[in-house]
């Protein structure tokens, strides 16, 4: 794969799609959003796909941050010699290929038949050179992610234990694991009401998945009887009473004084909290309302993500919720966001091709958002911020 500023551009990919055509070869991974969710759809469990595709309460917040998109619109500009893209950025000292990073998904463990999820999630990122946030929330220990994927970018997500002990100590494996950035999520100290899990009394970790960053940890391991292989039910419950610190701002100063790594708060959709963030000591936003996971009867994100870019002070805002292809990626970059995070969509690439499933989108996510701005006149993401987006 070519990326832009190199020997061509993401949008190629249609060219060797309609290429392998001619040879009646067609693409194993849909390159549209309802294909590959419905594709996603027969090829998961039903416990896993309930946990991945369900939202909080009767899921109205998560459904209007897809939607939303499509009241905000993008004039294309006519004469602009854009046969050359360039999608690079700067994020936290580094250039990157593209705006785009991978989410922070809790489950990505369980979306393989191998339950290495995590691993494939790494891999599918130092394929494409798409950085990839890695959860708390992890079938592998941090450290094997962070290897797995090769000289990409990586974040690490934070969710802040109550035992401040056990929070540093994370925070330390992540820096010497050599990720970029801590994010810190501060909407998951409760788990919302989610109807579809609760149907079936499904919490994945509550029957031991996805904890392998805790079990490895040595801070939780020295806090149990028995260590986690002998006893799993006790460390599971230890897990639970641990899980979900209740932070407010006067957690600032510990949280600020744990890493001198880029310190990012996610979940912040409000222009108030994003100036005290900032104030406070963190280096970037993340506007996110969880994908509409965590609370429902909200305002979409993105069309929150203009006041708290303003309000940001020219500090990045890095962004999520709702996005589903590279025409939302765009529009997100138009209001203002600095860097843009895939969820859902790679992580249904990932249950239907591993690695390479995800990789799959997420190129065909970097190919539609550089043919955007091909035609419509952008040839550099600066050009796409200053066209900005309308309110239609």
């Amino acid at each position: 794969m070519a990326y832009a500023g190199g020997e061509g551009h993401f949008g190629d990919l249609q060219n060797a799609i309609y290429g392998a055509g001619l040879s009646g070869i067609l693409p194993t991974i849909p390159v549209d959003f309802p294909t590959l969710e419905k594709r996603a759809q027969a090829a998961l469990p039903p416990h896993v796909l309930s946990y991945v595709q369900g939202g909080c309460g009767d899921e109205w917040t998560q459904d209007s941050n897809a939607a939303a998109f499509r009241h905000w619109g993008m004039v294309p500009r006519m004469m602009v010699d854009c046969t050359r893209r360039d999608l690079s950025t700067e994020l936290f000292g580094l250039t990157l290929k593209s705006p785009l990073f991978m989410a922070p998904i809790g489950v990505n463990g369980i979306m393989t038949a191998d339950q290495h999820g995590d691993l494939a999630a790494a891999r599918a990122s130092a394929l494409t050179s798409v950085p990839y946030c890695s959860s708390t929330l992890s079938n592998d220990p941090l450290e094997t992610v962070a290897e797995a994927q090769g000289d990409t970018p990586g974040f690490f997500q934070l969710y802040t234990p109550r035992d401040k002990a056990l929070a540093e100590s994370l925070v330390r494996r992540a820096e010497a694991a050599g990720y970029k950035a801590i994010v810190v999520t501060l909407d998951t100290w409760v788990t919302g009401w989610r109807p579809r899990d609760l149907n079936t009394a499904n919490f994945p970790q509550l029957r031991g998945a996805v904890l392998m960053n805790y079990f490895s940890d040595p801070v939780f391991r020295a806090s149990l009887p028995k260590p986690p292989e002998e006893d799993p039910a006790a460390a599971i419950r230890a897990w639970a009473g641990v899980f979900g610190k209740v932070l407010t701002w006067d957690d600032m100063p510990w949280l600020r004084s744990m890493t001198k790594l880029p310190l990012v708060l996610k979940g912040i959709c409000h222009p108030d909290d994003a100036r005290r963030a900032i104030d406070s000591g963190a280096d970037a936003i993340y506007c996110s309302n969880h994908g509409g996971r965590q609370a429902n009867g909200g305002i979409a994100a993105i069309d929150m993500l203009p006041d708290v870019v303003e309000a940001a002070g020219g500090k990045p805002v890095l962004f999520d919720s709702g996005i589903r292809s590279g025409t939302d990626v765009i529009k997100a970059i138009a209001l203002g966001a600095a860097a843009v995070g895939v969820g859902r969509p790679y992580a249904y690439g990932m249950a239907l091709g591993g690695a390479e499933g995800a990789a799959a989108v997420l190129r065909a996510i970097l190919a539609e958002a550089d043919l955007l701005m091909a035609v419509n006149g952008y040839p550099t993401l600066a050009a796409v911020r200053a066209a900005g987006a309308r309110r239609l």
